[in-house]
């Protein structure tokens, strides 16, 4: 039987190297993986055929499932000559990259404006975003597409798809099969919305994971350790089981060591309130 513990997994970051990421998932039975390759110790180009092949055997040996977590700062929604032939370069290169190493998702992002060019922004994330499903489809490749964090009002840049009217532009348009949803609860947690909100307008048979990190209500980005913010980690999951939810979840807290033992404690938590 398959539980809530089984189905926490680990963003590793840019900071842990994926070979000891999957020591610790080797070591403590995590099955699933959140991979960055964009500086080192993993920028892609470290990522020759004999690394690839060493991730790709633990992997293969232990049931290990990874995914490629794209770069928020690489604006999916831009539109300036040559640079968003690189942001299409980037971002297909991160796909290519992904399959090689066995991945079997993407997490991506819509982008972001400067206030006032929402609406352009918008549409061009969204051509992008259609672009790369295709890709998607072309190569066999699962696209998670992330709803994002506020930013203060008063800010010049701000995310799209931070809140549920802007997440449902994306998902009421893009049809694709290949682009699903990337659930983080902590980001809904701060914007008035509130979790439920997500829940209840979005499909969770479109979602595969579900991110979590601990923060305050209508709070400022945080990334906090479970039990020091006010987040309701078992009242989440009692909703996600209810709504049907079958994908995993992924923790990206703190450190490599305060993830794996982030795991004992959700799952604590959930027996406590049981």
């Amino acid at each position: 039987m398959t539980t809530l513990r089984d189905r926490i997994g680990v963003d590793l970051g840019q900071r842990n190297k994926i070979e000891d990421g999957l020591a610790a998932a080797v070591q403590h039975g995590i099955r699933y993986l959140d991979l960055k390759i964009d500086v080192a110790p993993n920028a892609i180009e470290t990522l020759t055929p004999e690394r690839i092949r060493g991730i790709r055997d633990v992997c293969d040996q232990h049931g290990i499932h990874v995914g490629v977590h794209t770069m928020s700062a690489v604006n999916v929604a831009e539109v300036a000559p040559h640079v968003r032939d690189g942001v299409d370069r980037y971002l297909m290169g991160h796909m290519d990259a992904c399959k090689k190493l066995g991945g079997e998702w993407m997490v991506v992002h819509a982008g972001y404006h400067f206030t006032s060019d929402v609406q352009m922004r918008m549409d061009a994330g969204l051509e992008r975003l259609k672009r790369l499903s295709g890709y998607a489809e072309e190569i066999g490749l699962t696209l998670l597409l992330e709803n994002m964090n506020w930013e203060p009002d008063d800010a010049e840049v701000h995310y799209l798809g931070h809140n549920v009217e802007e997440t449902l532009f994306y998902f009421d348009r893009l049809s694709s099969p290949n682009l699903r949803w990337a659930f983080t609860a902590n980001h809904a947690h701060i914007v008035d919305d509130g979790v439920d909100a997500f829940l209840a307008a979005m499909d969770i048979k479109r979602c595969d994971e579900v991110r979590l990190a601990d923060c305050w209500r209508n709070g400022k980005e945080e990334h906090l350790l479970p039990g020091t913010g006010d987040f309701d980690f078992p009242g989440l999951f009692a909703k996600l089981d209810k709504l049907g939810f079958q994908g995993h979840y992924m923790n990206a807290f703190g450190t490599l060591q305060d993830m794996v033992e982030g795991r004992e404690k959700l799952a604590g938590m959930v027996e406590m309130a049981a």
